[in-house]
């Protein structure tokens, strides 16, 4: 098996498992990690996912790239620069379309929380993986070490790696990761604001659960929502983005029983029970009269402003 996947709870385990061979993306492991994306993005009761890697070498150390025995290099070449022009059906940039259409099928963006426990090599493709898929990221002190790994092979990389990593950190920050192609260590990636937070390699795991219980007993469509809107919106006009965030807000409150849940607990002050409860289609308010409308008119000045 490439991947390991189990589920408890509300929350989903998602094992890179082939530290024999560096955890590295081969075939198999990719199609199964893109099958384990598809779960945890369809199934109601997983609410947070946590990526890591088997062992404490390797988080993950990039793609596989041996080339099967039986094809030739002239055949390698030829395919690739065809399919520059012809790029292959359900694929986008060459890279085979999963759960998320607008990147390729290992490294999606789900619309759930995803932390990324980072126990040792993330290079390659496992970089891209770190920078597109993982949303918090806990790092191993003593293992965890990052590394673009494309420039010095003479790339400069058909994963969508160095397209995040300068909008996620500082430009200098991302010019020297990406124009030296040197590895740097956990405390560097702190310092820079590629990760969170710095653990011991025996706190990882339960740091990282720490962060996913909490999340999970927040509001699910609440959360949910917040995730695609700071990934989607985030490059328009910030008054077009606000509206879209006014707009969903709207949604939540009208079509989601958990804005009412949180103000009755707090009313009540007891804890919240958040379901992600949707409700269904009613029907339509009441035509109102003049004298009504002016009662609404006051409420809505008072609500609103």
């Amino acid at each position: 098996m490439g991947i390991n996947f189990r589920k408890d709870k509300k929350l989903a385990y998602i094992t890179i498992n082939n530290p024999e061979k560096a955890n590295i993306l081969d075939r198999q492991t990719s199609d199964e990690l893109t099958e384990a994306w598809r779960i945890v993005w369809e199934d109601p009761e997983i609410r947070v996912a946590i990526l890591t890697g088997a062992g404490d070498r390797h988080f993950c150390a990039g793609h596989n790239l041996a080339v099967r025995d039986d094809i030739t290099q002239n055949e390698q070449d030829r395919v690739r620069a065809e399919s520059i022009f012809w790029p292959p059906a359900s694929t986008v940039n060459q890279a085979r379309i999963g759960v998320d259409g607008r990147l390729g099928d290992h490294y999606p963006q789900i619309w759930k929380p995803v932390i990324g426990a980072i126990n040792g090599w993330a290079a390659g493709a496992g970089f891209y993986l770190t920078l597109t898929s993982t949303d918090i990221r806990i790092a191993c002190e003593e293992h965890a070490r990052f590394k673009f790994a494309l420039l010095s092979q003479g790339w400069v990389g058909g994963g969508p790696g160095a397209t995040y990593l300068t909008r996620q950190i500082s430009h200098a920050d991302a010019m020297k990761i990406l124009l030296t192609d040197q590895p740097f260590d956990a405390k560097e990636a702190l310092r820079i604001n590629l990760i969170n937070e710095m653990v011991p390699h025996n706190s990882l795991m339960d740091r990282a659960e720490e962060l996913a219980v909490h999340i999970s007993k927040l509001p699910p469509l609440a959360v949910r929502m917040m995730k695609e809107f700071t990934i989607r919106f985030r490059d328009i006009p910030i008054t077009e983005a606000w509206r879209v965030q006014t707009l969903m807000n709207s949604l939540l409150t009208q079509l989601s029983t958990d804005g009412d849940e949180g103000r009755n607990a707090f009313l009540e002050k007891r804890p919240p029970k958040f379901t992600g409860g949707i409700r269904g289609k009613g029907e339509a308010y009441p035509n109102v009269n003049d004298e009504e409308r002016s009662r609404l008119n006051d409420i809505r000045k008072y609500l609103i402003g």
